[in-house]
């Protein structure tokens, strides 16, 4: 992008790609099978569509409606046992009306969520936006997880998804056992995942243009983290992330993103993102046999970075090509939008507005730039 364009200016396209991005893929979000997007949608996702009646891959009957994880699993976390029956989060806390959907096989996560909608971990990233632009005052994580809980424990609900992922109902088992709204994040096997990162880009965009240095924003964003997810190893990612996010802002060159990519996967995986470009495999090879499609952040986050290097200059193509890799491509796309749309607006130029709520969308990154960049 050239750098005449204002930094205002490329953070807005980069948030109203990222929602573009989620919604996207949340009609086949974990169908693992490419094959079963393709029997979903002749020819896959092309465009917003609706989340489809049938899920095949999807195991929501399995995870617990108590605590984070599985319910083949113990409902309390490692070293936090319970001495009576858990609350029943899902039905009880949180997603009040949906609960009825989830002892049943093959419903969709995004059950009933028409074209154009956005997912709870987006919505989640709303909350933060709305909480940054409410004060000029630096970020204050009490602030926001008390935004959180307010938003998650709404009746009748403020968003309109049937899934909350396992940070979620980890730390409202923690939140009823009675521990500080500070202290509820829930170690669980998937702590360390690419929805992890989905609020963080907010948080670096407002602090850097109120203008917080990086080695500072890094800090945040893993105090950040641990309200949700207390793991080094995505705190380590974040790191890396927010570097990267800084460095675009810095307007690089068109020929130095690649670089900063492959810079930022460093440390992260074994496999040479380098060579993987110059061999240009299918991408159906790179991502379900050389990389995982889940949530895992040691496999998700090369892929976005070799997602985002592959097609920085088609970013309709990668957002698209992500979606149709299947897995969680939600969590992916939104990291992946929010890295294209600082480098190409193209994007939210011509998918916006089809967004569902994108009036609101548009008016939430507004009032969040405006209260960043004011006069102090």
């Amino acid at each position: 992008m050239p750098t005449k364009t204002s930094l205002p200016t490329r953070i807005t396209s980069a948030l109203k790609t990222s929602f573009i991005a989620d919604a996207l893929a949340m009609p086949v979000h974990w169908f693992y099978q490419p094959i079963e997007i393709e029997r979903a949608f002749a020819g896959g996702i092309q465009r917003f569509e609706p989340a489809p009646a049938f899920h095949p891959s999807s195991i929501m009957s399995l995870h617990s409606k108590h605590s984070g994880g599985r319910q083949l699993v113990n409902d309390s976390a490692k070293g936090h046992s319970v001495k009576h029956q858990p609350i029943q989060v899902v039905g009880n806390m949180i997603l009040k009306d949906k609960a009825q959907f989830w002892d049943k096989p093959n419903v969709h996560y995004h059950h009933g969520m028409p074209a154009g909608t956005n997912t709870l971990n987006a919505h989640c990233a709303r909350v933060l936006m709305r909480t940054l632009a409410s004060s000029a005052e630096p970020y204050n994580r009490q602030t926001f997880v008390s935004a959180y809980i307010d938003f998650m424990t709404r009746e009748p609900a403020a968003h309109p998804d049937t899934y909350a992922e396992s940070y979620h109902r980890g730390f409202f088992a923690n939140l009823a056992q009675g521990r500080k709204s500070d202290d509820c994040g829930m170690v669980t096997h998937d702590t360390a995942s690419i929805g992890g990162l989905v609020t963080v880009a907010p948080l670096v965009f407002s602090e850097r243009l109120k203008g917080t240095g990086t080695a500072e924003l890094k800090m945040i964003c893993r105090a950040h983290l641990a309200l949700t997810h207390p793991d080094e190893s995505l705190m380590k990612v974040s790191d890396r992330y927010v570097q990267l996010l800084c460095d675009l802002m810095d307007g690089p060159a068109e020929q130095d993103m690649t670089a900063l990519l492959l810079e930022a996967a460093r440390g992260t995986t074994t496999v040479s993102l380098a060579s993987l470009l110059a061999r240009n495999l299918p991408d159906n090879q790179v991502v379900g046999h050389i990389f995982s499609r889940a949530c895992y952040i040691s496999d998700s986050w090369p892929v976005v970075l070799y997602l985002a290097a592959k097609y920085q200059h088609e970013p309709w193509q990668a957002l698209k090509v992500n979606t149709n890799l299947g897995g969680d491509n939600v969590h992916r796309g939104i990291i992946l939008g929010t890295l294209l749309g600082l480098q190409n607006s193209a994007v939210a130029t011509s998918w916006f507005e089809q967004l569902a709520d994108h009036n609101a969308i548009a008016l939430e990154i507004e009032a969040l730039i405006s209260v960043a960049c004011a006069p102090r």
